[in-house]
């Protein structure tokens, strides 16, 4: 399956000519001089078109990370450990051929499944389960190699989420309402019920639910904070089909009132960063009056710089009216691969293997032989035993929780209150 053969026929006949103006200013200068604009601290103005090439990179490294929950995932509702990740912190990366990352995994994260998102998480049918409430939902994982450090400028932590395994069916299931965010003292800023349930619910009888998604993020990363606090630090958060509309226009200003930087890759054709907010959206231009004036219930928008791919452009995919495939993040990272900007024609840049489009869909050109969603579990974890039997083996026991993560997040708590009781 190497990439070198796979070179489509219509590359092969003619030229893709791609017409810069000049070399951009960071093509000619290391990551580690240019990684605060690499970052967005301008808006990632001037490096989209034409793309930059470290932006594209990166963005492909970051896609890999949030693709990484999605390989490692247990969606298998006739395990044990179905709704959890498959391996153990110490060997994440390498059992996902991602050791040479120069990053170590430094926790897991999850979120109760007592919330009304069924199809979001995954059940085991079996009656003895690892947990009755838990769904694993991603990682925190920070830079720890000395080269990759310096070559990022920075010790880099990242927050990796998965999103539904399940493709476009956690669609149905949002409570499109708006639920105020509870971030500030304002409560005219907003987000979607269903996903402020995702990250603030827990559940006090579960080992690994006692803090919510949210909890366990902040104490996580205030507990790194403080082991590197010498140090020069970035904190970056991937994911991949948690990104439609979340919040109202309260929030994105919010969020435009912090300096959150954010840049949402989409496909055109992907039907899921469309909703909710199909009535009132950051489109229509009276949306900040029904917000502000009639209180309007379904008003969206989206936050962020947008990067707008479109899958009909690359020559290695075949056309589809498969909705899931629209929506793969495989196919967005190809699709990266090969953009270069508006009107710029396809041309694989990074030499990334095509195969990898077919890993849980079935949207590569069948000249290409490469079987659909050939992704699959050796034996679906089944080992043989010395006497012959065929058996599926424990799993080391899973850390729940940090032994210290009362102690962080009652710090992170006391420097929110203290913020709001100055303003």
């Amino acid at each position: 399956m190497s990439s070198l053969s796979l070179t489509p026929k219509e590359e092969q006949e003619e030229t893709l000519e791609l017409e810069f103006n000049g070399v951009d200013r960071h093509e000619m200068r290391p990551l580690n001089d240019v990684w605060r604009d690499i970052q967005g601290c301008n808006d990632w103005e001037g490096l989209l078109d034409p793309m930059d090439s470290h932006l594209r990179r990166e963005i492909i490294r970051y896609g890999e990370f949030s693709q990484a929950c999605y390989d490692s995932f247990d969606f298998d509702p006739h395990s044990k450990y179905c709704g959890t990740c498959k391996y153990t912190g110490a060997h994440f990366f390498e059992k996902l051929d991602m050791a040479d990352r120069g990053y170590k995994l430094s926790r897991y994260l999850y979120a109760t499944s007592n919330i009304n998102l069924p199809n979001f998480f995954q059940k085991s049918k079996m009656s003895s389960v690892w947990s009755q409430h838990a769904n694993w939902m991603g990682y925190v994982a920070v830079a720890d190699d000395e080269e990759e450090i310096r070559r990022l400028g920075r010790r880099d932590i990242v927050i990796a989420w998965r999103g539904t395994v399940t493709y476009l069916e956690w669609l149905h299931d949002l409570k499109d309402i708006l639920h105020p965010a509870h971030f500030s003292e304002d409560p005219s800023i907003k987000i979607e019920s269903g996903f402020y349930d995702l990250y603030t619910q827990k559940e006090n009888s579960c080992l690994f639910c006692t803090y919510s998604a949210r909890e366990q993020v902040l104490a996580e990363i205030k507990r790194l904070t403080d082991i590197y606090k010498e140090e020069n630090l970035s904190i970056t958060v991937t994911g991949h089909s948690l990104g439609p509309r979340v919040g109202n226009l309260k929030f994105k200003e919010r969020c435009d009132e912090l300096e959150i930087k954010v840049l949402r890759v989409v496909n055109v054709h992907d039907k899921v960063p469309l909703v909710p907010g199909i009535f009132a959206n950051e489109k229509f231009r009276h949306q900040k009056y029904i917000e502000e004036a009639m209180s309007f219930p379904w008003s969206y928008a989206h936050v962020g710089v947008e990067l707008a791919l479109d899958h009909t452009h690359s020559p290695f995919l075949k056309p589809t009216k498969d909705v899931c495939c629209a929506h793969n993040l495989e196919a967005h990272l190809h699709l990266l691969d090969g953009y270069h900007g508006p009107g710029r024609g396809f041309q694989s840049t990074t030499n990334r293997d095509v195969a990898l489009i077919n890993k849980s869909s079935d949207f590569l050109k069948s000249e290409y032989d490469v079987p659909p969603c050939w992704w699959q579990d050796h034996n679906k974890g089944m080992v043989r035993t010395s006497d012959g039997r065929w058996v599926l083996p424990e799993r080391p026991r899973i850390e729940a929780h940090h032994p210290d993560t009362a102690h962080h997040l009652e710090q992170v708590l006391k420097v929110a209150k203290s913020k709001v009781e100055a303003l």
